[in-house]
């Protein structure tokens, strides 16, 4: 008598081979993520008014704080109007505590005359914010603290309204910016101490900021977004490196 053996299906064993990979992937748990580096703050600054650029006071590399100017436009115009609005605002203040006095004091003026002198000196103390905004218009300030990494008009050059002025970036701190498989991406927790690897061999210690919560419908990846210090400036952001966790 001849003994049958026992065969599984194809399909069967590709399902098992299957469940297998599957078991072998979750145990392995988040492996290397390749990706680039960039600044914690990286834009391009211009103004909203055109003119002429009358004056800068740092130059390319230098060190900002927020609210520095960086440049500013000619303003002549501009302070000039400060000046004549702030005279006007004065000039109807006054009118204004005269008309309230006698009003208290002798009853000579009416109300209606108070409430007059009161919409003038309301309606010039508006005009006079107006003109000390646009001539705060004429400089460009800092949003936040960095380093200049690019001027890209000087002095007497003209510029059009929202004409990029300045390149501004923060590198004291940077990003690790990656992708990985959907699937992997469950392996990957918010806060996750991980490993930085930089083009060049130096490695530095962060942690995972955001991980997208939506896959690429096109690459099939998950965004994937770690910060680390950088307040030595050892690292220059833009090179290429790999992620690791702890």
């Amino acid at each position: 008598m001849h003994m049958i053996k026992p065969t599984l299906h194809p399909i069967i064993l590709a399902a098992i081979f299957t469940g297998a990979a599957c078991l072998s992937a979750r145990a392995a748990g988040p492996g290397e993520v390749s990706g680039i580096t960039e600044p914690f703050m990286d834009v391009t600054l211009g103004l909203a008014d055109a003119g002429i650029i009358r004056e800068e006071f740092f130059k390319e590399g230098d060190a900002v704080k927020k609210g520095d100017v960086i440049l500013e436009l000619d303003k002549n115009l501009e302070a000039l109007e400060v000046q004549r609005r702030k005279a006007v605002m004065d000039q109807n203040q006054m009118v204004l505590e005269s008309t309230r006095r006698l009003l208290e004091t002798t009853k000579s003026v009416s109300k209606e005359a108070l409430g007059k002198a009161e919409a003038e000196y309301n309606v010039s103390a508006a005009a006079y914010g107006i003109a000390v905004q646009q001539l705060a218009n004429r400089q460009l300030t800092a949003p936040f603290s960095g380093s200049i990494a690019e001027i890209l008009l000087k002095p007497g050059a003209a510029c059009a309204p929202y004409q990029p002025l300045v390149h501004l970036a923060d590198t004291s701190r940077c990003y690790f910016i990656g992708h990985l498989e959907g699937v992997a991406a469950a392996g990957w927790q918010p806060d996750q101490p991980v490993k930085i690897e930089v083009a060049g061999g130096q490695i530095v210690s962060g942690k995972v900021c955001f991980i997208s919560p939506v896959v690429d419908a096109a690459s099939g990846l998950v965004k994937v977004k770690a910060v680390f210090d950088n307040a030595e400036d050892k690292i220059r952001p833009g090179l290429a490196a790999k992620m690791t966790p702890e």
